[in-house]
């Protein structure tokens, strides 16, 4: 695939049709992902590969809450988690996840962790929580899903997992010093990407300082 069209083209799917995503199919994915950049080149990853519907039960039972108390804070007009000013809601609502729909219809389900020993937190000691960690394993996940396109499929990256990490660890037997980083589901789209709505460069890019002259082209 062109990569300028993968680029432009590779969004987070969340419906797929029924297919069973094969462990050669998998293996081709993080083949090629593993080529993603991380400092000092240390590879800081693990993937567990959940296939079994009691894994996957797990993990959706794990996820759902932490999904309803997002929508819960997102209908009352809050980002949720987000690390400034988030304000939990009293009370959580039960919303539906579509997404963990799929878990028992063949898509691919990959949790990525990543090995806090091997990564450089410069920015660890700044009155703010610490950010830069995830140049180490993000590119990584954001490579699982172009080398998926490669093979017809298209995913989504979702953290919800890992705000369970006390519970989730020793049920996916998470090593010590590891963190949980993403949870990737990757099937094949019930629709393809063809146009995404993204901002324009002239909003976010500037000269010299980050209140200067907008970039243009």
């Amino acid at each position: 695939m062109n990569l300028d069209h993968a680029l432009r083209t590779t969004g987070s799917a969340r419906r797929f049709v029924t297919e069973e995503i094969t462990d050669s199919t998998i293996h081709a994915i993080l083949d090629l992902a593993r080529f993603s950049p991380s400092g000092g080149n240390r590879q800081p990853w693990k993937v567990a590969v959940l296939k079994s519907p009691e894994m996957r039960s797990e993990v959706a039972r794990l996820v759902k809450p932490v999904w309803d108390e997002y929508m819960t804070a997102a209908t009352a007009g809050q980002r949720a988690y987000n690390m400034v000013a988030y304000q939990p809601p009293a009370e959580v609502s039960p919303f539906p996840y579509e997404l963990l729909d799929y878990f028992d219809k063949g898509v691919a389900v990959l949790v990525i962790a990543a090995d806090l020993r091997e990564i450089a937190v410069t920015d660890l000691n700044l009155d703010r929580p610490p950010i830069v960690a995830g140049a180490s394993i993000y590119p990584f996940c954001w490579s699982i899903l172009l080398a998926a396109r490669e093979h017809g499929l298209s995913g989504v990256l979702t953290t919800f997992l890992s705000r369970t990490e006390v519970e989730a660890g020793p049920i996916l037997g998470l090593p010590e010093n590891f963190a949980l980083a993403a949870t990737i589901v990757l099937g094949r789209p019930e629709k393809e990407f063809t146009k995404l709505t993204r901002h324009a460069v002239e909003t976010f890019a500037t000269i010299d300082r980050f209140d200067g002259p907008a970039l243009t082209a």
